[in-house]
């Protein structure tokens, strides 16, 4: 029995790794974590670095987690940036850290791949694994039920808590079907930011990966990049990625374009799987009046209507979704810090930060738009 890393996941068979996903989780696939690799996304300069955990019993892979050695706290979406500052006025090390993540995914969805006893064994081998390599912590950022459970029961990592917003179909025959359970004052103003769209002459077009065109994913990537650009940023992504994931995945992706007057104008990059739709990047070439809203939500909640999706899970932060309908859920990561000084400063301070969390998510659903309270 032992825990080993391994630096490439293209090393391991597809099928090996693919066996320990859940279904509905597009983001831990072997050709989704390849995709990045073999695109050069994790290259010198972007402070990853692929350090995936397998454990092995007689030469089985029972249990895995995606990871990566961090030498910065990019594209993770659970922010310690704060820890990281303490640390450097402190003169203690921060990094290298390990991450356990699906990476600039803020997705919920399984991190301790395999079955339960295996997984177990492997999160336990953690702390030795991180001596060894010299890692300040390890952290395992969006969790689900079946890890927070394991977690909770090693008292050494420490929990935080988070909050995002998804859209749930409960059953909507069409978007008025939606609108009619919303009180007036909201049902009009979503009514008028889509009239406005539509009066700015914008059509849109939906394409499943496999009908997406080289020309087109050039289009989307310049989309994407400019998102980042415009804020003085360099994208995560590079363009070969999305290349490579319509090659090993274009069962999973949806992408939507704007066009108006003929041109092509903006796009909405999406993932499909199991009963839920994964908004991930948006981006437009010039600025239009409520483009992003029709592009990114309005049309994500068509198409989850419209295939009888369940879940519409737009990404993180964004409290301008509550009023849209989008309602708050809590998100789970877990931290082990070696340093005994930093975790004692850190667990007082997430026992702090838990129940502003928990008392937001309570506070935000006054904002949503409903005539009756969600179940």
């Amino acid at each position: 029995m032992s825990l080993t890393s391994l630096e490439h996941l293209g090393e391991l068979p597809a099928e090996q790794w693919d066996a320990l996903v859940p279904a509905g989780q597009p983001f831990l696939r072997h050709a989704f974590l390849t995709a990045l690799e073999d695109s050069g996304t994790f290259g010198p300069r972007s402070g990853w670095k692929s350090q995936h955990l397998l454990w092995q019993e007689n030469g089985k892979t029972l249990a895995a987690v995606p990871g990566y050695r961090k030498s910065n706290s990019s594209g993770e979406y659970v922010f310690d940036h704060a820890w990281a500052d303490a640390c450097y006025r402190a003169r203690i090390p921060y990094y290298p850290k390990w991450l356990g993540a699906a990476p600039f995914s803020p997705v919920g969805g399984r991190r301790l791949l395999g079955a339960h006893d295996a997984a177990q064994k492997l999160l336990r081998a953690v702390p030795n694994f991180l001596e060894q390599h010299d890692f300040s912590g390890a952290h395992i950022n969006f969790t689900d039920p079946r890890d927070n459970e394991l977690m909770a029961g090693e008292s050494e990592w420490l929990h935080r808590l988070g909050c995002q917003y998804h859209w749930h179909n409960r059953g909507y025959r069409d978007f008025q079907d939606f609108l009619d359970t919303l009180t007036s004052r909201k049902r009009k103003q979503m009514r008028k930011e889509r009239e406005q769209v539509t009066a700015q002459g914008f059509e849109f077009t939906w394409l499943k990966g496999a009908e997406v065109t080289e020309a087109q994913w050039d289009f989307i990537y310049a989309c994407y990049a400019n998102t980042y650009h415009v804020r003085g940023q360099s994208p995560y992504l590079r363009r070969d990625f999305f290349s490579l994931l319509a090659e090993r995945m274009p069962e999973d992706i949806r992408v939507v374009l704007a066009t108006q007057g003929g041109q092509t104008v903006a796009m909405a990059f999406s993932l499909v799987s199991g009963d839920t739709f994964y908004g991930r990047y948006w981006g437009c070439l010039a600025e239009f009046d409520r483009l992003h809203f029709e592009t990114c939500f309005y049309q994500g909640m068509d198409y989850a209507i419209a295939n009888g999706l369940a879940r519409f899970d737009a990404g993180a932060q964004g409290e301008h979704k509550l009023i849209r309908g989008f309602e708050p859920v809590l998100t789970h990561s877990w931290h082990y810090l070696r340093h005994p000084g930093l975790r004692d400063a850190v667990e007082e301070y997430l026992g702090q930060e838990r129940e502003g969390v928990r008392a937001w998510a309570i506070e935000a659903r006054d904002a949503l738009p409903y005539r009756q309270p969600q179940p």
